[in-house]
């Protein structure tokens, strides 16, 4: 375990560090698109955050090629060069999308020809357990064919959730934690070798994550664009599959009996392994909704608009954080209860403190417009927003018997339409808070004398 927790740390630091200077690369070299009608954000912020992800993926491969009881992985599998081959040609073609915006198809033939080099280097789906049939084994062409369908489907839900900020990097990570969970409990626990891989694999991805999400969090001051998405993706499926396709059911020998006996007894401990994208539940969903949405319109399943989950949050009131957050807990929900349901199907506490976690998320989503306050010892460590209100506002007639007063500040709209000049930092009035106000911002300072008018 603490050779994982070196890699990761390695891997977090490397991206960490790495994302300042390539932000500002981005600028200098023109990364930064103009606000597109689906986007968020309101001011072009760089891209090509995938490149510091992508030298921290290969700083914690290098770490734990020289660590000793990692080093196996590499001696004994050729999945490690597999993945860092297939991830050197996905970003590659993510860079070159995030500078010169590339067509949707090209995108989609670069992804199934990352996924086939995986395959070609021993990085595919041999054999699936099925209940009631027991480990099936696959050819060669059904192994390359569901390998390259997991790659591109998982590709895909991660770059459709990469909508807010911090949402794709925060979900893949808590993704990530879940399944580093199953992979070292499967190699530790029942001392498989063929899990190796996807541990260290799920180390790695939490460090990508964890080293570029403060960075990324809201305002972001870079995205990780279709270089950091695709490559995050990437990873995430070449985890599932090592997990999937080269771990033998029958090597656990966790019951006595014929193979049909075994693979129906342990169905609930192959959860993860039957079904690896309820590990991606949110993102998949996501994907399917989009893809019939579109298809209902007569458009392209490729077409970009805002009917994404994120999107549906912001319309029905929820803030940017909120949303996030809203997004973190059910994709933590999901994926850490099909866990812990694999460990301990038995127990009924697990699926009530799940039914209960659930009904907590729904009532979240029903109340859009509830905002929390901290008591006062604490709000020193939370955002303003969730600060009491300290500013008393002056009455509206003395306001209005005084007239406009011109403050130089940034106005926002109030319920009756009115414009109100509000100063930066005020704590209140809620709703907005330095970069998160509503309307546009001047990147640079009034020159004008105090006196003049432009």
């Amino acid at each position: 375990m603490r050779d994982y927790l070196l890699t990761l740390c390695v891997t977090a630091a490397v991206t960490y560090l790495l994302t300042g200077p390539v932000r500002k690369f981005a600028i200098a070299t023109g990364a930064m698109p103009e606000i597109r009608a689906r986007d968020v954000h309101r001011e072009p912020t760089p891209r090509l955050g995938g490149i510091a992800m992508f030298f921290g993926l290969c700083a914690g491969l290098l770490v734990a090629d020289h660590l000793s009881n990692l080093n196996s992985v590499f001696e004994l599998s050729n999945e490690p060069r597999a993945l860092l081959s297939g991830a050197a040609l996905i970003w590659i073609i993510g860079v070159l999308d995030d500078k010169f915006e590339i067509d949707a198809l090209i995108k989609l033939g670069g992804q199934m020809i990352a996924a086939g080099v995986m395959v070609m280097q021993g990085l595919t789906i041999l054999w699936i357990p099925v209940p009631g049939v027991g480990t099936v084994s696959l050819t060669s062409w059904q192994g390359t064919l569901l390998t390259v369908a997991l790659v591109v489907i998982t590709i895909n839900a991660v770059n459709f959730v990469d909508g807010l900020d911090g949402l794709a990097a925060g979900m893949v990570c808590i993704a990530a934690a879940a399944f580093f969970l199953y992979s070292y409990r499967i190699w530790f626990g029942y001392m498989l070798e063929a899990a190796a891989p996807a541990t260290l694999f799920t180390a790695i991805l939490m460090g990508m994550c964890l080293g570029f999400l403060p960075h990324n969090m809201h305002p972001a001051r870079i995205f990780m664009g279709d270089s950091g998405s695709m490559l995050i993706g990437l990873v995430l499926a070449a985890a599932a599959i090592s997990v999937t396709g080269q771990v033998d059911m029958d090597a656990l020998k966790l019951f006595e009996g014929g193979t049909r006996e075994a693979t129906h007894a342990a169905l609930p401990v192959f959860i993860p392994l039957l079904l690896p994208l309820t590990i991606i539940a949110i993102p998949i969903a996501d994907l399917v909704l989009a893809i019939v949405r579109r298809t209902w319109k007569g458009q392209s399943p490729f077409a970009a608009d805002r009917g994404h989950l994120h999107h549906r949050l912001l319309e029905i009131g929820h803030s940017h954080s909120r949303a996030v957050l809203i997004m973190y807990f059910w994709s933590a929900l999901i994926a850490f209860g099909v866990v812990a349901y694999s460990v301990h199907s038995a127990s009924m506490w697990i699926v009530l403190l799940i039914v209960a976690l659930s009904a907590v998320g729904l009532v979240l989503l029903l109340l859009p417009r509830f905002t929390p306050r901290a008591p006062r010892w604490a709000e020193a460590f939370v955002p303003p927003r969730y600060r009491r209100s300290r500013v008393r506002r002056q009455p509206q007639a003395a306001v209005s018997a005084a007239g406009p007063v011109e403050t130089g500040f940034p106005e926002i709209e109030d319920e009756l339409g009115e414009r109100t000049p509000v100063a930066a930092g005020v704590q209140g009035v809620h709703g907005v808070n330095g970069a998160t106000a509503i309307g546009p911002r001047s990147r640079f300072p009034d020159r004008r004398k105090a006196g003049t008018r432009g």
